[in-house]
């Protein structure tokens, strides 16, 4: 090797080690009570899915080329989705399916309204093909019991219609739909801000989407008392917030999981802009082994929205209108010729 060579090749490892120094020595930012500073708006958007796709089997780190060809595919649909429908367009000439595994009715969900995110996630330099790292194949290890109870509440939720009891907690604007709110906090289609606030026992963690407020008690004991997001109890370990959450209800469940689950939480503040999140279920009923999830939440400049989800939610009252229409004319039908209906 020529000594121009050599001394480049030196200047790359002292610049690699430089670097590498520089990541070590950062130290989050304190709060007033010496906490490490975890407050501000965050965001956790991103194109990568929860579970890995098939294609891809126990591989959780993707190329470089594979990343790009996934985030364009992504940009390829946004363009073709925000593509102006023809003014002459009927409903009977649309499309069934319209993306993201939304068909028939339920596309009505326009591509406007949606932010999931433009990204595939990056953990410690690694482009990841799932938010789950473990098990090895990316997939929630549910037991083959809670797959059929998962089945069967599905199908009931999509012939019950009694009355509003009977619906979806996220239909109602009692939850964030698909886990927002946490814990899990999972990146869903749209609403993924989320601002922290600490104080010298408490993180409060405000949702946008739907309404939540997570407040997670500091150096306490878990209360007993079952609540909609669970009981929340963290510490701090070095500069990573550990959250512990059990007492969940009965009402509410995360992919089949039950009351049981415990979950554990933890945030490290690992750059001004980001925060490390991983996250691990643990529920013997339902999942055959515990499961972790890990992805980066960043600070972003954009507010909080109010999501106003009851004062909009239109969709539950006209839903359980069309039901009792249905069931009127379904009567009617029925009725012996010349009875009227009465």
């Amino acid at each position: 090797m020529s000594g121009r060579g050599a001394i480049t090749v030196a200047m790359c490892a002292l610049l690699l080690t430089a670097s590498a120094d520089a990541a070590d020595a950062w130290k989050p930012p304190r709060t007033a009570d010496g906490q490490p500073d975890l407050q501000g708006i965050w965001t956790n958007a991103t194109i990568t899915p929860l579970e890995r796709p098939k294609e891809f089997g126990e591989r959780l780190v993707i190329s470089a080329e594979e990343a790009r060809t996934i985030e364009s595919q992504n940009q390829q649909f946004n363009d073709e989705a925000d593509a102006p429908t023809d003014p002459k367009t009927r409903t009977q000439d649309l499309p069934n399916s319209c993306g993201l595994g939304f068909t028939g009715a339920d596309c009505g969900y326009n591509n406007f309204w949606i932010d999931r995110g433009q990204s595939v996630v990056e953990v410690n330099g690694e482009r990841r093909s799932s938010l789950i790292v473990a098990p090895k194949d990316g997939r929630i290890p549910l037991t083959p019991e809670r797959q059929n109870m998962l089945r069967e509440r599905f199908m009931t939720m999509r012939t019950n219609f009694d009355g509003p009891e009977a619906r979806p907690l996220a239909e109602r604007c009692l939850l964030a739909f698909g886990s927002s709110s946490g814990p899990p906090m999972l990146p869903v289609l749209y609403n993924n801000h989320y601002q922290i606030v600490q104080s010298r026992d408490t993180v409060m963690i405000l949702v946008e989407m739907v309404h939540d407020a997570r407040i997670i008690r500091l150096n306490a004991k878990p209360s007993g008392v079952q609540k909609w997001m669970g009981d929340s109890v963290g510490r701090w370990e070095g500069d990573t917030l550990v959250v512990e959450t059990t007492n969940f209800t009965d009402k509410e469940s995360f992919r089949g999981s039950t009351p049981k689950m415990k979950i554990t939480e933890r945030f490290t503040r690992v750059g001004p802009d980001k925060i490390n999140y991983r996250v691990t279920l643990e529920d013997p009923v339902a999942f055959l082994q515990p499961w972790t999830a890990e992805y980066p939440f960043y600070a972003t400049d954009e507010p909080i929205y109010e999501y106003a989800c009851h004062e909009g939610n239109y969709a539950l009252p006209g839903i359980l209108a069309g039901a009792r229409e249905d069931e009127k004319r379904k009567l009617q039908a029925s009725a012996p010729s010349g009875s009227g209906g009465k």
